[in-house]
């Protein structure tokens, strides 16, 4: 089975909901995908079979999920991979000494931590999320990965909203298993 055909499988379990969470955006919901263990296996090992390919011969110490959707399968994905998994969470979730970036969001700003001693200095990792958007969230985890002295090797996402050129603000190379959407809804 090729990547193609697991994220054909894929988009088609998705369900969409027009005007969700507001006027003109479509929300797509990757949820069902959780739901059939079969598409869950799949989900995972499509991003494990672009990282081996396009990471070949470079090792890949650690998956880090964002909260909260990266947390879905990031941690599945770290292990079918045999690397760590490593959360950012929202600030004041976590225990110990954290480094900390400020991210703009749509109405305001929010902040990322990732605890300090999670990933030693050097280390390849590889970052995920569910949805690339604007990419402030997925900047702002960058920004943590440069913190610790580690190097992100790329951002995978589930889906894209290419029309909000999200990529532009990140470190590194970024892939999406599923197609964007590349226009919001018309507004009526």
């Amino acid at each position: 089975m090729s990547i193609e055909s697991h994220a054909q499988e894929l988009k088609a379990a998705l369900h969409q909901y027009p005007n969700f969470p507001s006027e003109g955006i479509l929300f797509e919901d990757f949820l069902p995908i959780f739901q059939n263990p079969v598409l869950f296996k799949k989900l995972v090992d499509a991003f494990k079979m672009h990282l081996e390919e396009k990471f070949k011969g470079t090792k890949i110490d650690y998956i880090i999920g964002l909260e909260s959707r990266g947390f879905l399968f990031g941690p599945s994905l770290a292990l079918a991979m045999n690397v760590g998994f490593v959360p950012v969470r929202k600030e004041g979730k976590l225990p110990g000494e954290c480094v900390k970036a400020i991210y703009e969001k749509e109405y305001g700003s929010d902040v990322f931590e990732m605890q300090k001693e999670a990933i030693p200095a050097g280390s390849n990792v590889v970052i995920v999320d569910d949805i690339i958007a604007t990419g402030g969230s997925a900047a702002a985890a960058g920004d943590l990965v440069s913190k610790v002295g580690a190097k992100v090797l790329e951002f995978d996402f589930v889906m894209e909203l290419d029309f909000l050129k999200g990529r532009e603000k990140l470190q590194a190379g970024v892939f999406t298993l599923l197609s964007g959407q590349a226009e919001a809804l018309e507004k009526k």
